[in-house]
């Protein structure tokens, strides 16, 4: 199967509407040893299609809208953190502490962008709270790979170890995420058929997902892609984050398209959640697996208030197996399943062209969303979809098979690229890669600051 037709058929697509879907290839784009520009052109080519499927289905036309896959406008997007600009400023991507470091037999990669899993991180080192990154490699220089990332980890901090890619098969977790599929889809519950309102099919642009409520509980970059996603589609997104736990500001400014955003404490304002869910369509969490079951945030406790519900999650590692529980990100993801041997040097570890994990396990994770919309105004039932970084890491290193280099020109990001005012200051960023006849261009309101909407629905 070809890239796309592999991730439509893992959200459980017709396979006649991929007859709809166009490509341009373009060379050199996202270049790598992995095909990660046929997984980055399947995973909006899928989104993409879920979008228009679902507008068809709101508007009663007779055809899916046509969809058009531009391995420009891919590239761009799966990087878009690295174009933005505010007021000039580039972003701030990776702070000092989250880098490789060379261990007594290896190399480890730690995570520690936010300032908790930075102070984590030189505990579980024995250093003080502002140690320097000279000082932090010196620690790991003298100790094995194996044990820098157990040591972090159980401080709750980030480090993972340098693997091969036979070394990662032969791993627990990588058994546990094989027998998984790409997209996990399932029904909750017999709640009745949703009654979706009807769109008019000349309204332009063509939302799909107007009208819908959507509650965003998801951190760095794949949830809130896939959040920012459906914001352009028209949804009401809502983010809520912790009031103590601030997003990074360039991040948040680059993924807060299409949405507003609150704070909201879930131990102390259950009232205020509740009414939140009573008029929710679609709930999408991004927190390591668990951490949110204390606050009736699994799946099964949402549908039982929420009849009708969509809840989307997404993790680092899967709900599931060894490391089931544990945080991660892109970048240890990377290393773990052997991506970063693969992709490096002889002498040392590389990284792939983007953040392909993160990027494409959202728009999958959005398409997972659109799909479940789509399937429930014919046969009802509270949905669930889950998605895994490692799971798409799996799907990149051991089922696409590469596809042809060739294509047409291409001279870089800048076709992809625009700006606007916004409440943060001047943007420019990589517009949405999803296009469809009739659909949106670009997100109707720009990012707003953190925490500056009320907790309540528009």
């Amino acid at each position: 199967m070809t890239g796309i037709s592999w991730a439509w058929s893992a959200l459980g697509g017709d396979p006649a509407l991929l007859s709809r879907v166009t490509t341009v290839t373009r060379e050199s784009t996202l270049p790598a040893r992995l095909p990660v520009r046929r997984l980055a052109r399947a995973c909006v080519g899928a989104c993409a299609l879920a979008a228009a499927e679902l507008a068809a289905r709101r508007t009663g036309a007779p055809e899916v809208p046509r969809v058009r896959v531009d391995d420009g406008a891919v590239a761009a997007a799966f990087t878009s953190e690295r174009h933005l600009l505010l007021d000039g400023r580039a972003p701030v991507q990776f702070a000092p502490l989250s880098r490789f470091w060379r261990a007594a037999d290896g190399w480890v990669r730690t995570h520690a962008n936010y300032p908790h899993h930075g102070a984590r991180l030189l505990r579980a080192l024995g250093l003080p709270e502002h140690a320097s990154p000279e000082e932090a490699a010196a620690r790991i220089a003298g100790r094995t790979a194996l044990d820098v990332e157990n040591t972090v980890y159980s401080a709750g901090g980030l480090a993972v170890a340098l693997r091969s890619p036979a070394e990662w098969a032969g791993h627990e977790q990588a058994a546990a995420v094989a027998k998984r599929p790409l997209v996990e889809r399932d029904r909750l519950d017999t709640a009745h058929a949703r009654v979706l309102p009807p769109l008019d099919a000349g309204e332009a642009p063509l939302l799909p997902a107007a009208g819908l409520r959507v509650l965003d509980l998801t951190r760095v970059l794949a949830g809130p892609v896939a959040t920012r996603t459906l914001g352009l589609l028209g949804a009401d997104v809502l983010r809520l984050d912790a009031p103590w736990l601030p997003e990074l500001p360039d991040q948040h400014a680059d993924t807060g398209f299409g949405k507003r955003s609150a704070t909201l404490d879930l131990a102390t304002d259950r009232a205020a959640f509740e009414e939140l869910l009573g008029s929710a369509d679609v709930v999408v969490t991004g927190y390591r697996p668990g951490a949110l079951d204390r606050f009736g945030l699994s799946p099964e406790a949402l549908a039982a208030r929420r009849p009708g519900l969509v809840v989307a999650q997404v993790s680092a590692w899967g709900a599931y197996g060894p490391w089931g529980g544990r945080r991660g990100f892109d970048s240890l993801v990377q290393v773990a399943t052997g991506i970063a041997e693969t992709e490096g040097p002889a002498d040392g570890p590389g990284t792939l062209p983007a953040q392909a994990l993160d990027h494409g396990t959202g728009y999958l994770l959005a398409a997972g969303v659109l799909r479940a919309l789509t399937e429930q105004s014919y046969d009802g039932g509270s949905r669930f979809v889950r998605l895994a970084l490692a799971r798409t890491a799996r799907w990149l290193t051991e089922e696409l098979e590469p596809g042809p280099a060739a294509g047409e020109p291409y001279e870089g990001p800048d076709a992809w690229l625009a700006g606007t005012d916004s409440p943060l200051g001047r943007l420019r960023y990589a517009r949405p890669p999803l296009s469809f006849e009739g659909g949106p261009a670009d997100w109707a309101r720009p990012p707003v600051p953190w925490g500056s909407s009320p907790a309540r629905w528009a």
